[in-house]
């Protein structure tokens, strides 16, 4: 399929599909057609590689580690240990951000009651490390 297509079955638009190619997230083959700029051509693995790529964006991944694991995946595949090691990594950032958007939760929760309850009280404290809890 053509970029259009793949595009569409993919769910992104051209321009992130040209993105992540100059990226090295995608590697269409080419049909020899289209002269000096050959057209790209996608097949369903590289819808599967796209639907991939969102997904470990989503749980906080940045598009150079998503372009390492797949560097590291290409060069010979990535061994049970390698995956085990990878998502307790990941899983342990996500907890952190779970933890400190709780943190900020319960203080806008407290917040918000301390004002409709006319400011009764000592103003809630916003949590120590900032926004973010001072995790990354």
């Amino acid at each position: 399929m053509l970029i259009s297509e793949f595009a569409r079955a993919a769910g992104l638009s051209t321009d992130t599909v040209r993105f992540y190619v100059r990226r090295g997230l995608l590697a269409p083959e080419t049909n020899g057609k289209g002269g000096r700029n050959p057209y790209q051509v996608f097949t369903a693995e590289h819808v599967r590689t796209a639907r991939i790529i969102r997904l470990a964006q989503s749980l906080g991944m940045s598009l150079k580690e998503i372009a390492a694991i797949g560097e590291e995946y290409r060069d010979g595949g990535i061994t049970r240990e390698r995956s085990i090691e990878l998502m307790s990594a990941q899983l342990a950032r996500l907890e952190r951000k779970a933890a400190a958007l709780e943190a900020v939760t319960g203080y806008l929760r407290a917040k918000v009651a301390w004002l409709e309850g006319g400011e009764q009280g000592p103003e809630p404290d916003f949590p120590i490390g900032g926004p973010d809890g001072g995790c990354a």
